[in-house]
Formats: structure tokens, sequence, C-alpha cells
């Protein structure tokens, strides 16, 4: 029994998606659709009055742009953001004090000046940042990098003293602290000024994209091995042990060498101080990402440690009763404005470069981050002029270089922080300690900075989950990220970066010189036509590899065509032998057939829809008529370059070539989006190669291949 589906009444009718038009070739387009207007150049004169013209409107957009504060300071809601700014503020500043201490020792200067590199920068970021929810101040990588720098401008070999003991002939060697930190002190700020120089300049000219050149994978494998290099330099600081500080190649493994010949003069009370510390900053953390959503603010435990190891160190005289190292002296107040020493100068440039490029890229992709989450947009190249700013107005007042902190940023986006109100706040904590309160930290103990840093650079060791991730999805990129961490151990972080970028450049060019050149499936296919796809751009590097992959495709079509006509062959003979059989059945069985005039010998033209002619051979078709034909079937090759972003003029030259290789075709490039007057500069369109033979689409070449190649329709046989 039949069943009759019918189908839903409620069902709406399918849509319809009809485009009729002539085909276009290039050549058309341009000459006829879009041939631009004749228009005067203007001359050097017209286009400086144009760029210099001023009027108040583009005053007052060319200073909104440069003080963001303006957009948003005249409308903050005072009720809806202020206590959360201040919960923000106050937190995120208690977090800043330890870290300005402890990342000062990462920087090689004294820890007050850490406490100046968190105030006067983010006071600046306020009035021109864009970014509403990142902390800007000292972080550990930066830190680093300008620690190496400083020791090896200023190492403790320059500032030896050799003093005799009493009347015998013995002398005594000791470093003069005071000379040495004043010289790293001026080495910090030089570099500090020129790294704002450079982010300034980059940011007047618009470079905000230079970031996109630090890869995510490059960026995560050379923080991580930023974090193995401080966490090995605060190895001595944590078991309380005199070693040289190593800057340059292999300085990570001379330093893990010194802490391990010199650990059996550890100070037992030092390390005790140092480990209790990290196991309270570790567990205070595990509550606060345990418990974030039911605690109001997290739990200070840095403040809490800093605090609970300055007391004891105070009551018990760690400093003179167990050789315990501390922090000494802090003074109070601000120092004045000096100008920096800038013969420094012609040795930094190289490193300021790279802190200027690495302390950008931490802080554009974190601000565009908590912008995406929160449904606003920050400027790269307005980052790029409040970091420079930041960084060299503030090494006039003695800072070093920063950028922005992730673990502080997180702590001021998820305490309610709104605006850069929060980042105010913030730098009027560490004012008040510096102007009041600084002498109070003289007794905190340098192995619990220590344990503050190594215990916040937990997050960065997590980035070693990238490795198996990556070994799933991209090899390339896994490649990157192993090359920019075991450069960056080995080499140091300066030439570790550099070999980095280079490899993540190569990776790409890798990429481009070997494209993948497909066949384009037809949903028809069209016989003799084959349409070819590339997904890389054609240029000196793979232009050759492009054309003997071309090449192969070719004949490995026509090879597959081959196979397909003796299959197709057999089973044409196979049903001949069967209707044969079934002939002389009938003709046992009385069955007459009447013969066609003219014999059996005759190829019956049948004409199918759409106006395509087939042809059927009849049994008389010799072997030899239908398979000694030409290797290659293929008459016409479309080149699809809908991806091709550019050619040069190897790759040109190239192309013109495809017709000399594959002589007995004829070439055909069918072009989609691509820069036409490049070509045309190129000089292209010369010789076997014109603009008639370049389309905008796929289509329009499939159709304009099919009208010239259709033979003559006959009519079928009665």
């Amino acid at each position: 029994m039949e069943q009759h589906v019918t189908p839903c009444e409620d069902a709406p009718p399918p849509l319809m998606y009809r485009v009729e038009r002539p085909v276009f070739d290039e050549a058309y387009l341009h000459t006829q659709l879009l041939h631009p207007r004749e228009r005067s150049p203007k001359t050097i004169r017209q286009r400086l009055a144009q760029q210099l013209h001023c009027s108040s409107e583009r005053a007052k957009a060319i200073a909104l742009s440069f003080l963001p504060i303006l957009t948003w300071l005249p409308s903050y809601p005072v009720k809806e953001y202020l206590f959360g700014d201040l919960v923000s503020g106050l937190s995120t500043g208690v977090m800043q004090l330890p870290q300005g201490l402890a990342y000062a020792m990462l920087a090689a200067v004294p820890p007050v000046y850490g406490l100046y590199s968190s105030f006067y920068p983010v006071l600046l970021y306020t009035f021109f940042g864009t970014s509403r929810h990142i902390s800007i101040g000292t972080f550990a990588v930066i830190s680093l990098m300008i620690g190496g720098v400083v020791v090896r401008e200023a190492p403790d070999s320059m500032f030896t003293i050799q003093a005799l003991n009493g009347t015998s002939t013995n002398t005594t060697v000791f470093i003069d602290t005071e000379a040495r930190d004043a010289r790293r002190v001026h080495v910090a700020v030089v570099l500090t000024t020129l790294v704002g120089v450079i982010q300034l300049v980059l940011g007047l000219l618009r470079f905000g994209f230079v970031a996109i050149y630090l890869t995510e994978p490059l960026v995560r494998g050379f923080t991580t091995a930023a974090a193995v290099h401080v966490f090995i330099s605060q190895l001595k600081y944590l078991l309380g042990i005199q070693t040289p500080r190593f800057s340059g190649p292999l300085s990570a493994l001379n330093s893990v060498t010194a802490v391990f010949s010199d650990i059996t003069s550890t100070n037992v009370t030092t390390l005790i101080v140092g480990v209790v510390c990290m196991v309270v900053l570790y567990c205070v953390k595990d509550l606060n990402e345990r418990f974030k959503k039911k605690l109001p603010v997290p739990i200070p435990g840095e403040i809490i440690v800093v605090m609970v190891s300055t007391g004891i160190s105070y009551g018990l005289s760690l400093s003179e009763n167990y050789q315990v190292d501390v922090v000494r002296t802090i003074p109070s107040g601000l120092l004045p404005p000096a100008i920096p020493d800038f013969s420094l100068l012609p040795n930094l440039v190289t490193d300021s470069i790279a802190i200027a490029v690495v302390g950008f890229s931490m802080g554009i992709s974190l601000a565009k981050i908590f912008a995406l989450k929160h449904g606003y947009s920050v400027d790269g190249n307005q980052e790029l002029i409040a970091l420079g700013l930041c960084n060299f107005v503030s090494s006039f007042f003695h800072t070093f270089a920063i950028t922005c902190s992730m673990s502080r940023s997180l702590v001021q986006e998820s305490t309610g922080g709104n605006t850069q109100i929060a980042g105010l706040l913030a730098s009027m904590v560490v004012l008040l300690v510096v102007v009041a309160i600084g002498f109070v930290f003289q007794p905190l103990p340098q192995t619990a900075l220590a344990a503050i840093i190594m215990v916040n650079l937990l997050g960065m060791f997590k980035q070693f989950r990238d490795i198996p991730a990556l070994w799933r999805t991209s090899k390339i990129e896994l490649a990157i990220w192993l090359v920019a961490f075991v450069a960056s151990v080995l080499l140091g972080l300066d030439l570790g970066l550099l070999v980095a970028l280079g490899f993540a450049i190569l990776s790409v060019i890798y990429r481009t010189q070997r494209p993948v050149i497909l066949p384009l499936f037809q949903a028809a296919e069209c016989t003799g036509i084959k349409i070819f796809h590339s997904n890389s751009s054609i240029y000196f590097a793979n232009s050759d590899l492009y054309l003997n992959a071309l090449k192969e495709k070719v004949i490995s079509a026509a090879v597959s065509r081959k196979r397909q006509l003796k299959k197709e062959s057999a089973e044409r003979e196979s049903q001949n032998h069967k209707s044969s059989q079934k002939m002389s059945a009938d003709v046992e069985l009385g069955v007459t057939h009447e013969v066609v005039a003219g014999g059996g010998s005759q190829n019956h033209l049948e004409v199918q829809g759409n106006g395509q002619v087939a042809e059927t051979h009849t049994e008389s078709d010799s072997e030899e008529t239908r398979f000694l034909e030409p290797l290659c079937p293929v008459h016409t090759l479309i080149l699809d370059w809908t991806p091709v972003n550019f050619i040069d003029s190897v790759g040109a030259k190239a192309i013109k070539l495809v017709r000399d290789l594959i002589s007995t075709r004829r070439a055909l490039g069918s072009v989609q989006k691509c820069n036409i007057t490049e070509q045309i500069c190129l000089s292209f369109f010369t010789g076997v190669v014109t603009p008639e033979m370049v389309f905008p689409t796929v289509h329009d070449a499939v159709l304009h291949c099919r009208r010239r190649t259709a033979p003559p329709t006959i009519p079928a046989i009665q």
C-alpha cells in the first residue's frame, strides 16, 4: 500500500536567489563599469594644507583622543561607579605596595624605587590611557629585563674596594654598595627614558600594529622563560646566600651553578621565613580562587605577609641576631626631579627597543581582553602614547620602566573597578606609604619579597599546559612556543626574543612558500575544464613550487580522467555484450529487428539539457580511436586567485609560463578580489595574458570557457 506524504501547509516557501547578468571580464569592468574619474593629482603643498588644516571640531577630536579621560569623566556616574572604584583602588593599592618593593629587586635597584614606579606612571595613565581596567605599574618580566641591562652596565666588579686588615698585609675585598646602587639607578632611569621615547614616537607614527608580530605562542613561551629566569634569580634571596648576578647568554645556567656551589652556606632562618611566607601566600591565593564568588574582595595575602614578616623581623631583630637580609633604608618623601645621564644612551638602544615592544605587547593584549569583556574599545596607538608618556615623564622622577600587571589587573577588575579612578586611588595608597610610613618597611626580610615574587609566578608556569594543547592543534605554533622558551632561557630575554621573532617570521614564510593547490570541486563537472585553488600569494619564494604543483595536479587530473574513460568503455563493452546475447535469444524466438539505413558504423548524437551535446559510440568504434587520445583531455585551466593577496614580478612571470609548461592547453586566470592595479604596474597583461582572460568570479570564467569550447548543435536523428 502506497503512502503519500503531504508537505506541511505551514512550511515557508524556499528562499530563491537568482542573478542574471552578462559574463564580465576584467577588461570590460575596467573600461566600462569601474573606469576612474580623471582627477588632477594634489601637490605637496595642497596635501600639507589639508593635513595641517585646523578647525574647532578637529581640535576637539584631537584633544579627546589625546586625553581619553575627557570622554568619560564629565559623565562619570558617581552613584553607580564610585563605591566599586573605591574598593578596587584600595585592594589594588594594597597589592601594589609589596609587588613594587619586590620587583625593584628584580630590576637590581633599591626597593624604594619600586614604590616610585608604582606611583607616577599609574597617576599619568589615568589621564592618557584608554583601558578602564588594567593596572599599570611594576611587572616581573619587564623588571627582570631591566635588571639584566643594569647588571651588565654596572656589575659588582666595577665597585670592589680592597682594604687592609689592621697592620697585617692581608686585604679584604668588599663592594661599595652605595656607589653601585646609585650607578644602577642611573642606568635604569636612562633606559626608562629611552623606552618612553620609543613608545611615544611609535604611537605618534601610528605604529600600534607592531604588537601583532608577537604572536600569542611566542609571547607565552617568552613569558614562561622569563618566569624561569625570575625564579632562578630569587633562589639566592630565599636561601640567604651571596652570589653574583649574571647577565647575557647562559646567565640562567650560571646562576643555578653559582647557587648550588654555595648552597652549603644557606641561612636556615632566612630559608624558614621564606618557605613559611610561600606556604601562606599559596594558601591565601588558593582560598581566593576557590571562594572568589563568595568573597566581596580577595584576601590581601601579600600585604599580610609583608606586615607580619616585618613585625617578626623587627621584634626578633632577625637582621642582627640571625643575619637575615632586610630592606634597610627607605627614605621618606619623594625625590626631586632630575635630568637623566644621557651619556649612557648608546649602549642601551637595542635593549630599550625590546623592552618597549614587550611592554606594549603585554599591555595591549590584556587591555583588549577586558575591553571585549566589558563592551568598549581600546586604541592601540593611544596606548603606545600613554605608556610612552608614563615611562618618559616618570623617568625624571627616578622610576624604571613599567607596563600592566596581570595579577593586579585581575584584582582591579574583579573587585568592582569600572574606570581608572581605581588606578588613581591605588596610586594614592602608594603615595601615602612613600610620604608617611615608608620607614615601617625597613625591617622587611628580603626573603619575604622573594616569596611574593615566586608565588606570583605560578600563573606563568601554568603556561606549560600549552605544549600538549598546541601539539594537538598546530605543530608550527608549538615550534614557535618551544623556540621562544628555549632561546630565551639559554640566550637571555633580549636575544631570545629576537630569535623567537625571527623564527615566527620564518614560519610565515614557510607557510606561504609551500602553497596548497587543490582542484575546486564542481557541482556539475565541465568536460575539459579544471579549476585550481591556491591558498597563498604568489611571489619569489614560492613561484617555482606553485608551477610544479600546478603541473603535477594537471597531469594527475589527466590520469584520473583517462582511468575514468577506460572504466566507462569497459562498462559499455559489457552492456553491448549482454545486448548481443539478448539479440541472439530474440532471433531464436522469432523476433525481427529493423536495421537503420546507413549501417551500424554510426555515431548517434543526443541533445541533452542545457544545450549540452553527448556523443554515443556504437559497437563498431575501434579501441584505438577511443583511447589513442592525448594524455591530458583538459583544454582549459581556471586559476582561482580568491585568497591571493599580492603577486610580485617573479610571480607574474611564473604565471605566464603556465602556457609554456602545458603547451597543449589554454591557461586562463580567474581573479577574485585581486589587486589589478598592481598587475598592471608589473606589465602582467602583455603577450599571452590579456585582461580578457581575467574574470571577477570563477563562475564568469567557467561560462566564458564553455561558450568558447562548445561544439555546434546537431539535431537528433529521428
